[in-house]
């Protein structure tokens, strides 16, 4: 062992000094003999949670510069425990870090580490803390990192919908509903419902990462609180926190944020398995509005010809894996004893799922939609059916001072009477096809007409681009 404590020549130091979690199943520790290993295996998250290192070593640096602040660490030992940790993360960093079987979750690993490095000052760390406080504000201060990278992914997806429907205004095609064709609608104006859908999102993510995210749990202690005139106020300002904790019980026990962060992940991920869905359908031979990018497609193992929506569909498939997760660790929170029990380890690997599905599902989306190729002409000769002009009809007699529910009897009748006869509406011989009504037919001018706010009409495409646009150019709420 080196003056300052460090291992030399590579090798570990007794267990019993150095390796805590060790120590606490020696001879001196509460327990007799050591962990089953079914139980030690049951037990450890290190396989899932070392990827909480970051935001460790975030809260252990706040942690030891206010126990120094406090005078619970004189400066030497506030700088030695400073020193250390940097060595720590660049093992962390650069994949050196040696962890042990023995080792736990990430949090006793760093601590065992630190201590190897540094000597006996590395125990001094967790010193007014608690392993329940420690983790409680990692995992805030990861779902405050990824909701903010989330709302950074969310953005860059809606900016380039809205880029598309900039160049696709007057591009015409059908309006579904129950996959149906119902009305014609502008191309932009559809590309646009996904964008307001992605600014909620966007602004349900900027609320996690500010307000359920906003009180430091650290100081909390396992759950009473600690013995130290610790200065929670200075941890929280340093890590970013608005407040701290009010109630020691609380702060331990609080997982909101986590279900916070899934729902809104799954929301978000069911709005873009509304629009894999649809690239999906579009793709088809049968639809043929859109060629998605190769980039973004697969082939097929036996047939060659095949050019498949895998991206789509996948995009389509991940929404209720996340539901899932979500419904899942409200069963594990349901009805949970205060304050901090086991069960809450399930908290990690639903939220990371979460976080890498979201991540790859908001990148997927924005690499198919910037590559998208619409075929205008097909889209155009699918909206051009006047049988989707028959509400436009059904309100020209309602301007004549006709009861809607009349008109819609008449021209339902009017339909039926041309798919009957397997003509279009306006070749129909009929009384109530008046020269006005024909006309209207005719003149294919049904988007248009729908000139009410937030419908499909030129200028109100238009005007909805303009909003979108500020909307992006805006910090959420």
């Amino acid at each position: 062992m080196n003056e300052r404590g460090t291992p030399s020549g590579g090798q570990r130091p007794p267990s019993n000094v150095h390796n805590p979690r060790e120590a606490a199943s020696g001879p001196t520790s509460r327990f007799a003999e050591p962990q089953h290993p079914t139980f030690r295996a049951m037990n450890t998250s290190l396989g899932f949670d070392r990827r909480l290192w970051p935001q460790d070593l975030r809260g252990s640096r706040a942690h030891a510069r206010m126990l120094a602040a406090a005078g619970v660490l004189s400066p030497a030992e506030r700088d030695e425990l400073l020193r250390g940790l940097d060595l720590v993360e660049a093992e962390l960093a650069g994949g050196t870090f040696p962890f042990s079987e023995n080792d736990e979750d990430i949090h006793m690993a760093v601590e065992r580490r630190l201590t190897e490095l540094i000597g006996p000052v590395g125990g001094k760390l967790h010193t007014a803390r608690s392993r329940n406080d420690q983790v409680a504000t990692d995992m805030a201060l990861f779902v405050r990192d990824e909701a903010g990278e989330a709302v950074k992914r969310i953005d860059a997806l809606a900016r380039t919908l809205v880029a598309v429907a900039e160049q696709h205004v007057d591009v015409a095609l059908p309006g579904y509903t129950h996959l149906q064709r119902a009305q014609p609608v502008y191309l932009a104006h559809h590309l646009l419902a996904y964008v307001w859908m992605l600014l909620r999102d966007r602004d349900r993510f900027a609320f996690v990462a500010s307000r359920s995210v906003a009180a430091l749990p650290l100081g909390a202690g396992a759950l009473a609180g600690v013995n130290f005139a610790t200065d929670r106020g200075m941890v929280a300002e340093e890590l970013g926190f608005d407040h701290v904790a009010p109630n020691s019980i609380d702060a331990v026990s609080n997982r909101d944020f986590v279900l916070d962060y899934l729902g809104a992940a799954a929301t978000c991920l069911t709005h873009l398995s509304r629009l894999g869905a649809e690239l999906v359908l579009w793709s088809s031979s049968e639809f043929g509005f859109v060629r998605l990018p190769d980039a973004w497609s697969s082939g097929s193992s036996i047939m060659p010809q095949k050019k498949n929506p895998d991206a789509a569909e996948l995009l389509r498939a991940k929404a209720p894996r996340v539901v899932g997760s979500l419904a899942g660790f409200y069963g594990v929170l349901h009805a949970l004893p205060l304050t901090y029990n086991k069960d809450m380890q399930e908290d990690k690997e639903p939220l990371f799922d979460a976080v890498d599905t979201l991540t790859v599902s908001l990148e997927a989306a924005e690499g198919m939609i910037r590559g998208a190729e619409f075929d205008e002409e097909r889209m155009a000769a699918a909206a051009s059916d006047d049988l989707i002009a028959a509400t436009d009809i059904a309100d020209l007699y309602v301007k004549r001072g006709m009861p809607f529910r009349e008109a819609h009897g008449i021209v339902g009748g009017l339909v039926r009477e041309a798919v009957a006869a397997g003509i279009p509406l306006r070749e129909l011989r009929s009384e109530h096809l008046d020269e006005e009504a024909r006309a209207l037919l005719e003149r294919s001018s049904w988007l248009e007409s729908k000139d009410s706010e937030g419908g499909t009409a030129s200028g109100r495409v238009r005007a909805q681009l303009a909003a979108a646009r500020a909307a992006l150019a805006s910090a959420p709420p």
